[in-house]
């Protein structure tokens, strides 16, 4: 059985909402909904927060994306996580530093981001619809690895809670640029000013300590460290 992702009609821009309207810097926001899908393709952690017995929660998280939802995973075990999947607001946000921005000022030092917030409620997912969330979310945070590795078992299934985050109320904002110096900063020219890049980069793949010698490492573990990945 193959369950169709869930997708947007064509063209659909995000569409803001009180909670996901910018009232700080509104000219970062973007508009159309492929940069939120770029924010989210981009990474494959988040923080998932809500509300547990009145306190709030965050919880660093894996997620994968596909077409207008968003799947994330754990334990069964978790009651945050089970508190989660019962429908309450969630708010997952995904962020991206690209550099720092060194400016002449205290006040004006910065960094350079992408960032996306999603709100909604989560659902629990089950069966058939729960084993294609685990697939999406592997495909997305290691691709390759669903068709290469073993399957999950049903124990395990019935161990690992799948959830639904649809994309429907979401924002994205950004910062690019060097600094933003006030003109007598710049005319006194009290301090260096600029941009320090901040780079990501895959390592060479390390196997396994008991993994037999002489086995090749895949080409989806090789892929993943090509330029852009």
């Amino acid at each position: 059985m193959t369950t169709s992702p869930i997708l947007p009609p064509s063209g659909l821009p995000l569409s803001p909402t009180p909670r996901s309207t910018l009232r700080r810097m509104p000219e970062r926001a973007a508009a159309e909904r492929e940069a939120l899908y770029a924010v989210l393709d981009a990474g494959f952690v988040g923080h998932l927060g809500f509300v547990v017995d009145g306190a709030p929660v965050v919880l660093p998280t894996l997620y994968g994306r596909e077409g207008d939802a968003v799947y994330l995973h754990g334990s069964t075990g978790s009651a945050s996580l089970r508190a989660a999947s019962e429908g309450v607001p969630v708010c997952l946000t995904v962020t991206h530093v690209d550099a720092l921005i060194y400016a002449r000022s205290a006040f004006h030092h910065s960094m350079n981001y992408r960032s996306a917030v999603v709100h909604g409620a989560a659902r629990r997912l089950v069966g058939e619809e729960a084993l294609h969330g685990l697939r999406v979310l592997m495909d997305h945070v290691a691709p390759g690895s669903w068709d290469h590795a073993r399957r999950p078992t049903p124990k395990e299934q019935a161990a690992t809670a799948v959830l639904l985050l649809p994309l429907a109320e979401a924002s994205v904002k950004s910062r690019t640029g060097g600094p933003h110096d006030d003109d007598e900063d710049v005319l006194a020219d009290a301090a260096w000013a600029g941009v320090l890049p901040l780079e990501q980069r895959w390592g060479a793949p390390l196997p396994s300590a008991d993994l037999p010698g002489g086995r090749p490492v895949p080409g989806h573990v090789t892929d993943r460290r090509a330029p852009g990945r």
